[in-house]
């Protein structure tokens, strides 16, 4: 049952995620669709792994199998990466933040009982996690001259 509450919510966020695409960058959502069902593929193999093997996280093995699936010398990687090219990645962030924020806030008496500390905590590692992933960014597009 839990497997299915996960394949819910990712076609649940996948279909947030197809129409912010569409509003917000103008894909249509036909065309980004295979993009999408490739990525909640994705995510649904790594959580059936991490069933079948518990002592690594599904994030893990998510991460591995879009690697692996998307390398270009793997078979059908330039039809993988071709598809998901069209689902903007800032699409994603919006729905999947705010089922984080719902899920927070179902344990607010847990963060109420943390205290101020925590804000103060989360605030910092937030600024500095945004400053770190700038300067990457920085770096990375100054060396490829895209700026």
């Amino acid at each position: 049952m839990k497997l299915l509450n996960s394949v819910i919510v990712l076609l649940i966020i996948g279909a947030m995620s197809l129409v912010a695409n569409f509003v917000g960058y103008k894909n249509p959502i036909i065309d980004a669709l295979p993009g999408m069902l490739i990525l909640i593929a994705f995510a649904i193999a790594g959580i059936l792994l991490a069933k079948v093997f518990p002592k690594i996280p599904a994030a893990a093995y998510i991460v591995t199998l879009g690697c692996i699936l998307t390398y270009p010398r793997v078979p059908g990687a330039a039809f993988i990466n071709a598809a998901m090219a069209k689902v903007n990645f800032m699409s994603l962030t919006t729905p999947i933040l705010a089922y984080a924020g719902i899920a927070i806030g179902k344990d607010l008496g847990v963060f109420k009982k943390a205290g101020w500390r925590i804000i103060v905590l989360a605030c910092v590692v937030f600024i500095g996690t945004f400053i770190g992933s700038a300067i990457i960014a920085e770096v990375i597009m100054r060396l490829m001259k895209q700026i």
